[in-house]
């Protein structure tokens, strides 16, 4: 073993008594990250080339900072992100909510599709959505600044067309007119702040993470949004905990104009996100 590798393993056992959920691949990546080489190449720096600054990285990620704040990078599907302090970090689990939402516009018998992300964050949904489906045209809403400033940087340059405004009374111009409507909006009660991770609940911008006292606030208001934003037969996809999976759908009921409300589980299993269509007259 050589003796960046050896170093790993002690920064992996450190990671694991400090609670890191993944201590091992959070290790490697750190150790990448500095070296300056992918994960896989590791095994192939000499001694030579070990990096002290390695067990700086090794300390902050102990503290329980974001992997992804030190490394300044998020990977979502085929995206590589900037992300850090002031941005809902994207996660593994929302790529299977956006994977539904590419397999549903690329059934729809729409040439360029109209799509709009509420809540945009980083943005990682949004470049997602007008990478894989490249005949769209998606907007993105935000309502934070520091979290509009990392969707600017991730954004540039892409044909995501990108607003700041609130989620609630946004993009009036457009309604009756988008094809999808999604959001990874933020659902966590507020009365289960002790439970979350210290990744989330101390690096997570707050408005990112709370809505109300059950969670559903936000997705409540996004109910009435998408109501108006879509036209017939347009549909949308709310991310949500995996304890809402019973409550969410019935948000999105036939008084309100909707149809087809269901709830699907994610890679683990779990309920994650719902999708309902609006109502043809």
């Amino acid at each position: 073993m050589n003796l960046l590798l050896a170093e790993v393993a002690q920064a992996t056992q450190r990671l694991a008594d400090a609670g890191v959920p993944s201590p091992r691949f959070d290790a490697e990546e750190l150790a990448a990250y500095v070296h300056g080489v992918k994960r896989g190449e590791l095994h192939n720096l000499p001694d030579a080339d070990f990096d002290a600054r390695y067990w700086e990285a090794v300390a902050r990620r102990e503290a329980r900072e974001p992997l992804q704040h030190i490394t300044g990078r998020a990977f979502f599907r085929y995206l590589e992100l900037q992300v850090g302090p002031g941005v809902f970090v994207p996660r593994p689990e929302t790529e299977s909510v956006v994977g539904w939402a590419i397999d549903a516009l690329r059934a729809m018998d729409v040439a360029e599709p109209l799509v709009v992300d509420l809540c945009t964050g980083s943005g990682a949904i949004a470049l997602a959505l007008a990478q894989e489906v490249p005949r769209s045209t998606v907007h993105a809403v935000e309502l934070d600044e520091g979290a509009l400033e990392w969707a600017r940087r991730n954004t540039e340059g892409s044909r995501v067309v990108l607003h700041q405004g609130n989620a609630l009374t946004a993009l009036p111009h457009l309604d009756g007119q988008v094809d999808l409507v999604i959001s990874n909006p933020p659902y966590i009660p507020l009365e289960e702040w002790e439970y979350v991770a210290p990744e989330a609940r101390d690096h997570d911008p707050q408005m990112a993470l709370f809505s109300g006292q059950d969670g559903l606030d936000t997705i409540r208001g996004l109910e009435r949004t998408a109501g108006r934003l879509l036209r017939p037969g347009g549909v949308v996809v709310v991310e949500h905990a995996d304890t809402q999976g019973g409550q969410v759908p019935w948000i999105f009921n036939e008084e309100a104009g909707w149809t087809d409300a269901a709830d699907h589980r994610d890679l683990n299993n779990r309920p994650r996100f719902t999708t309902a269509r609006k109502a043809t007259p």
